[in-house]
């Protein structure tokens, strides 16, 4: 599962997987490092509530236990322990999850969906005067970077420092770790400022929650939360953009100035959804399930991509229908669905509103996905489009008025998370990607710090 043939078309290796073994197969994940794939939309929904029979606290794996998998491995970081509400089960977990539901709970979306808008203008005007733009670099991935910059209640020239730093943590090249100390340097920064000042944001939300976390389990909850919301966020913004792009059933109502944008983000989630494969579980005992035999601390994953496609679901009538495993189910189902998809949803109908005359620049099937066999994830989203004036209208991004902070509101799942930035997802490394790209990203990181400091 971790090769350019499956990641070419991983529904035709699950069909295969279904025809041969049935609900459960056997996958390898990375070289030697073995798991067992549900395929199977029931079985995986049946595994994904049942806690008795299956942990989430993964230090039971048994082969990272006797040291067959190292902490080294490509896919440690993903499945290896982490103080956080992800890989905690029973008291531990509901006290960890409580205090990141209850404080996504405040925020308001109708702020949220605002402060969205102003980012993707602030990023559409570093390339529409261009006519031409890659949306993974000067998009996707930025768009959920300033929301949580505004989310944790940083200040707006954090903005451009932090898409810096998180760029070269998914990039995994030779200044990773120097960005995962920056990171770490920032939240406690962050914290910090944060006791001595608290306001109306996630940060001062979770140091003031009931749960009283210390200051170690501040900083996991805030990581992981940054870590849920960032690549997977920019899959699921992307993944939709193609689909919109290239797909006829979306692409005539584009034309006719219809923006389909909930029904996209519906398709994605239920045949590329952003973490196509994960919601790891471990036998707490020996059990047979659907027929095969389960070792304990053997690692089972949820195929969210290959369960949603199973020929019992398959549907071209899916509009409004959301009962998909996207967002995983259960005690750890993602507790952000609704900011994500305020955040898709918002940043795609500003950009298609923006560039109304917006195609893609290479045929959809020449298109290429990462590698790894937790995301589904494209490489790059090169757009061209009618080239045009930059757009100032209304407050910038980084001038946010008081009254749009992210003040609380009543009311309030798993976008399965990135457990740590100390070896982000594979991704295509600096030295690999391509000029255009590269060059992007530079363009975009001295747009943004022309911008803040113009502010």
């Amino acid at each position: 599962m971790y090769g350019p043939e499956f990641a070419a078309d991983p529904h035709g290796a699950y069909t295969r997987m279904r025809a041969t073994f049935g609900a459960i197969a056997p996958v390898e994940l990375s070289p030697g490092v073995y798991a067992s794939l549900v395929t199977s939309y029931q079985l995986g929904l049946e595994i994904l509530r049942d806690t008795e029979r299956f942990a989430k606290d993964p230090r039971g794996w048994r082969a990272m236990r006797d040291g067959t998998v190292g902490l080294d491995n490509p896919v440690a970081p993903m499945m290896m322990y982490r103080p956080n509400a992800l890989f905690a089960d029973g008291e531990a977990h509901v006290r960890l999850r409580g205090a990141i539901t209850d404080s996504l709970d405040r925020v308001d979306p109708h702020a949220l969906s605002e402060y969205v808008e102003r980012s993707a203008e602030t990023l559409i005007d570093a390339f529409a005067s261009r006519g031409e733009a890659e949306l993974i670099t000067e998009y996707a991935s930025v768009i959920p970077l300033l929301v949580f910059n505004q989310l944790f209640g940083a200040r707006p020239a954090d903005g451009p420092k932090l898409v810096e730093t998180m760029m070269k943590l998914f990039d995994s090249g030779e200044d990773a770790a120097a960005a995962n100390d920056e990171l770490l340097h920032w939240i406690s920064g962050l914290l910090a400022e944060k006791r001595r000042q608290p306001a109306a944001d996630v940060t001062s939300w979770l140091m003031a929650h009931p749960s009283q976390l210390a200051d170690d389990e501040l900083m996991q909850q805030m990581i992981l939360l940054m870590a849920a919301g960032t690549d997977p966020e920019q899959n699921l913004i992307a993944n939709a953009l193609r689909l919109l792009l290239s797909d006829d059933r979306f692409a005539g109502e584009l034309s006719g100035g219809s923006m389909p944008v909930e029904d996209a983000l519906d398709e994605v989630l239920w045949n590329d959804p952003p973490m196509a494969n994960y919601g790891t579980r471990f036998p707490r005992y020996d059990c047979d399930v659907a027929g095969v035999r389960l070792r304990k601390g053997d690692p089972v994953l949820i195929s969210y991509a290959a369960a949603n496609h199973e020929a019992a679901l398959a549907s071209d009538r899916r509009s409004g229908n959301r009962a998909h495993l996207a967002w995983s189910a259960g005690a750890h189902r993602c507790p952000a669905e609704r900011p994500a998809r305020v955040i898709a949803s918002v940043a795609i109908e500003r950009l298609l509103d923006r560039l109304p005359d917006m195609e893609l620049a290479v045929p959809a099937e020449r298109l290429t996905w990462r590698t790894g066999p937790f995301s589904r994830a494209l490489a790059t989203l090169p757009v061209r489009f009618p080239a045009q004036a930059t757009s100032r209208t209304g407050p910038s991004a980084a001038s946010v008025s008081e009254s749009t902070r992210f003040d609380e509101t009543s009311g309030g799942s798993q976008w399965n998370p990135v457990p740590s930035f100390s070896t982000p997802p594979a991704a295509t490394s600096p030295e690999r990607q391509p000029e255009s790209q590269q060059a992007a990203r530079r363009r975009l990181l001295s747009f943004l710090t022309a911008w803040w400091r113009g502010q």
